[in-house]
């Protein structure tokens, strides 16, 4: 009896001792590795680029002197006029990104065909002096702040602007003189604006953007050798709307997971 419980005990030991190894030989449990996740984009880094879209001027000039022997508007009469045309350029800046807050600077330069000439009817014969206003170059370097959501950038921006504008007159009705004259003035003033981007590689940004710039008034004479008819006179404000595409250099890659 004695013996069988011995040979009982080894037994079941062995049995106890083959389990263990063969559990030791499984070794860890097996654990699916983490799903690959896209890179999120990283706003920081400098870029360049292109704009196009539409611009809105409005135009007021008001006489402030006349002494011209063809002048017929009176000091403080003068004309509005709205002028809308295409508008395009390039911009060039720099972002820094804080976890999902992107802080930059911005500058633009814009050609633009904004432009009107009216009669002056002050008389009501229609048939007087003609004035013609022209916005063509518009600057503007703007501070930027934004917030990200993965490849998006939604911002918001400010600063200074600037346009390059004319007004002219020309008079070739004797009543009873004929005249012209005209000056070109830089016009400063201040800019807002918003806007939405999205980067549609690591480097290639595109979007839309809204501005709107508000400038001061400049002295312009416009009698040429007639004498001196002057006008206090501003693109009193520009808007525009445009689409963006940039490249930005060296976007290094910050992984999510």
């Amino acid at each position: 009896m004695r013996n069988k419980l011995i040979a009982a005990f080894a037994c079941t030991t062995a049995l106890v001792s083959t389990g263990a190894a063969s559990a030791a030989d499984l070794g860890a449990r097996y654990t699916k590795a983490p799903a690959y996740m896209e890179s999120m984009f990283n706003w920081t880094g400098f870029y360049v680029g292109g704009h196009i879209g539409g611009a809105w001027t409005n135009e007021r000039w008001s006489n402030t002197a006349n002494t011209t022997p063809f002048g017929d508007l009176a000091p403080g009469e003068g004309f509005r006029q709205r002028g809308a045309g295409i508008m395009g350029g390039a911009q060039i800046g720099y972002n820094w990104q804080a976890n999902n807050y992107v802080f930059g600077m911005e500058g633009t330069l814009s050609g633009l065909d904004n432009h009107g000439s009216g009669r002056n009817t002050t008389f009501g014969l229609g048939l007087d002096d003609v004035f013609s206003w022209r916005a063509n170059v518009l600057a503007t370097v703007v501070g930027r702040a934004g917030f990200a959501v993965q490849n998006n950038l939604f911002y918001i921006k400010g600063g200074y602007a600037g346009v390059n504008n004319r007004l002219s007159v020309s008079d070739t009705v004797p009543n009873p003189s004929t005249g012209s004259g005209g000056q070109t003035h830089w016009a400063n003033g201040w800019t807002v604006g918003a806007g939405w981007e999205y980067g549609i590689t690591r480097n290639w940004i595109v979007g839309l953007e809204y501005n709107y710039a508000a400038f001061a008034s400049q002295t312009y004479q416009l009698g040429g050798t007639s004498g001196n008819y002057s006008f206090d006179a501003k693109p009193r404000d520009i808007q525009w709307a445009v689409v963006r595409a940039s490249y930005k250099f060296d976007a290094p890659v910050i992984a999510r997971y």
